[in-house]
């Protein structure tokens, strides 16, 4: 793979940013915490226009509207399902190709997963020390396509998808408060009340056009990033330019394969669980009896059939200057 490393910024200083602001990420840090990014923007002194989302999917529609406006550079204040929603206002827009707008993270949510990639802080300052810095980098997205309400839909994930269980577990944090009490302990505390409960589902799995898989599953990532779930790591394999697609599939266990192998789940050595296989492609489409929910960026979205494609250095984010060498590193071993 050709190095992506830079020894200059690819962002030029002086240029104006569109904000889009989620209000409610982060059981509402999104709003409170906005007056201090704000400060901390004029502070380093980077241009913005800053607009707060208002509904489901708003972000998506203004990230079309500001680049029809000339903007080219995009700061989501938000989670991983604001990004989500930004992204894919850039592939239904069609002035210009996606990776010409460059996109920036500061991280309010309660996942924060995507962050985790990049090495973008968590410190709002230092978050903002990268936007100023202007190291990019260009990273694959997945193409997923899916039904929803018996019509096609289509998708494009900056981090990781998720059927069967994981789709399962959104489910349950979405119908109750607990994530709004409990921040980021509402996915683990879903995730043990979903598991006594879940059923199994018998799927077909195929991987460029060949079938690895045909039996019942607990739970499928799919993905270009490595962490989902507030940290976990179920992709630890993943490299984020690679132009595949790292796939985890996790068949029936007990509840014993995981309680004594939890850590595994966060270290990167999931693969050494003997229920869970391993597999990359360009292209990834399952089929199952009964439907198997779908989850995207922890967004819950209809079910499928599912088809997934890897779509190559698709988007232009901003990255800590330090992460650069690591994921070139990544890419030249890939």
């Amino acid at each position: 793979m050709r190095e992506q490393i830079v020894d200059r910024p690819t962002v030029e200083s002086g240029v104006k940013w569109f904000v889009v602001v989620n209000p409610i990420s982060g059981s509402g840090k999104g709003l409170d915490d906005f007056p201090l990014i704000s400060k901390l923007l004029r502070d380093n002194n980077i241009k913005c226009e800053a607009v707060f989302t208002e509904h489901k999917c708003h972000a998506t529609e203004l990230t079309v509207s500001a680049v029809n406006s000339g903007y080219r550079h995009i700061i989501v204040v938000g989670g991983d399902g604001t990004l989500h929603e930004v992204i894919n206002g850039l592939f239904i827009q069609n002035v210009v190709e996606p990776h010409e707008v460059t996109v920036a993270v500061i991280a309010v949510g309660t996942g924060n997963d995507w962050i985790r990639m990049f090495g973008i802080p968590k410190r709002y300052s230092e978050a903002i020390r990268a936007i100023k810095e202007g190291y990019t980098f260009l990273q694959d997205v997945a193409a997923v396509e899916y039904e929803e309400a018996k019509f096609n839909q289509v998708r494009y994930a900056a981090n990781v998808a998720g059927l069967g269980f994981d789709a399962a577990v959104i489910k349950r944090i979405q119908s109750s408060q607990s994530k709004r009490k409990m921040g980021a302990s509402a996915y683990l505390l879903a995730l043990v009340r979903t598991f006594f409960r879940y059923k199994h589902t018998g799927a077909k799995i195929w991987i460029d056009d060949r079938l690895v898989y045909n039996n019942l599953i607990f739970s499928i990532a799919i993905g270009v990033g490595r962490y989902n779930g507030g940290g976990m790591q179920q992709l630890p394999n993943a490299i984020v330019d690679d132009g595949l697609l790292d796939v985890t599939l996790i068949r029936p266990l007990h509840w014993w394969n995981i309680i004594f192998r939890i850590g595994r789940l966060f270290n990167g050595n999931i693969y050494s669980i003997g229920h869970v296989i391993h597999a990359k492609g360009e292209k990834v489409r399952i089929e199952s009896s009964p439907e198997m929910l779908l989850e995207i960026d922890g967004e819950l979205l209809g079910a499928t059939p599912v088809e997934l494609c890897n779509v190559h250095r698709a988007v232009r984010v901003v990255v800590n200057r330090s992460h650069l060498r690591s994921l070139a590193q990544q890419s030249i071993r890939s």
